[in-house]
C-alpha cells in the first residue's frame, strides 16, 4: 500500500495507540476503580481490548467486564469520577511514547511539515500527557475529544485541524491505529496510514483498508519519500 497524493502539506496524529502507550495507567485505573468499588480487577491484557473509545466507555466496559454492554447507571455514577480522579493523578506515571516515535516527529519537522493531534482523549489528561512525554510543543495544533461537539469517527476534528493550519483536507494525512480514524479520515478527505500495533479492540486494522500501515512512525521517512 501507499500514498496516493502528492503534495501532502499537514500531518495529524492521534494519540493513545498511534503515538502513547497509555494502556499501563488506564489499566491500573480501571483496576483500582473496580477494588475500590469492591469488584474484581481485570488486568492489563484485557482492558487493552477495551481502549479506543474514550474514559466513560472504558469505565463502562470496566464495570460489565466487556466490550459490549452496558452497567447499571448506580454503578456507573459510583464509579466515573472516582475513575477520573484516579487517571488525573496517574495520566503519565505508566504510559511511554512507542519506539520510533520520537524519530518519526524528528523526521517530519526536519522536512517542514506541520504536525497536530486529534485524540478523543478529554483535553485535562491529553496536555499533561504530551506534556509529561515531551512532545507537546512539536504540535502547532492540538484537538481533544471535548472541544468540539463531536468527536472521531466524525470528521470535525480533522477538518477543524485543517482550518486552524491553512490546509485543505486533500493536503494531509491522518495517521492513527483504529478504525475511528480511518473511518474520519475518510469522511474529512485526508489520507489515512495507520499503525500496526494500537487499539482496535483486537482487529488487525487492515480490514478497514488504510492507505497504508506501518510498523513503526520511522517507516514515515521512506513512505512520504515514494509520494
Amino acid at each position: 500500500m501507499a500514498l496516493a497524493k502528492p503534495q501532502l502539506t499537514l500531518v495529524l496524529f492521534d494519540l493513545d495507540g498511534t503515538l502513547v502507550d497509555s494502556v499501563p495507567d488506564l489499566a491500573w485505573c480501571i483496576d483500582e476503580m473496580m477494588l475500590r468499588l469492591g469488584f474484581d480487577p481485570h488486568g492489563e491484557a484485557m482492558v487493552r481490548d477495551w481502549v479506543g473509545n474514550g474514559v466513560e466507555r472504558l469505565v463502562r466496559r470496566g464495570l460489565v467486564g466487556q466490550l459490549d454492554g452496558e452497567p447499571s447507571e448506580a454503578d456507573f455514577a459510583r464509579a466515573y469520577p472516582l475513575f477520573l480522579a484516579l487517571y488525573a493523578e496517574n495520566t503519565s506515571r505508566r504510559s511511554v511514547l512507542y519506539a520510533g516515535v520520537r524519530e518519526g516527529i524528528d523526521y517530519l519537522k526536519s522536512q517542514g511539515y506541520p504536525l497536530g493531534c486529534v485524540t478523543n482523549k478529554a483535553r485535562q489528561f491529553t496536555l499533561p500527557l504530551l506534556n509529561n512525554l515531551g512532545i507537546l510543543d512539536d504540535f502547532g495544533i492540538v484537538v481533544c475529544g471535548d472541544d468540539l461537539p463531536r468527536k472521531k469517527p466524525d470528521p470535525l476534528p480533522l477538518l477543524h485541524a485543517a482550518e486552524h493550519m491553512g490546509v485543505q483536507p486533500g493536503q494531509a494525512l491522518m495517521v492513527g491505529d483504529s478504525q475511528n480514524d480511518v473511518k474520519a479520515a475518510r469522511a474529512a478527505g485526508f489520507q489515512i496510514v495507520c499503525v500496526s500495533y494500537g487499539y482496535n479492540h483486537g482487529e488487525d486494522i487492515r480490514i478497514f483498508h488504510p492507505d497504508a500501515v506501518i510498523d513503526s512512525l520511522v517507516e514515515l521517512n521512506n513512505l512520504l519519500r515514494q509520494c
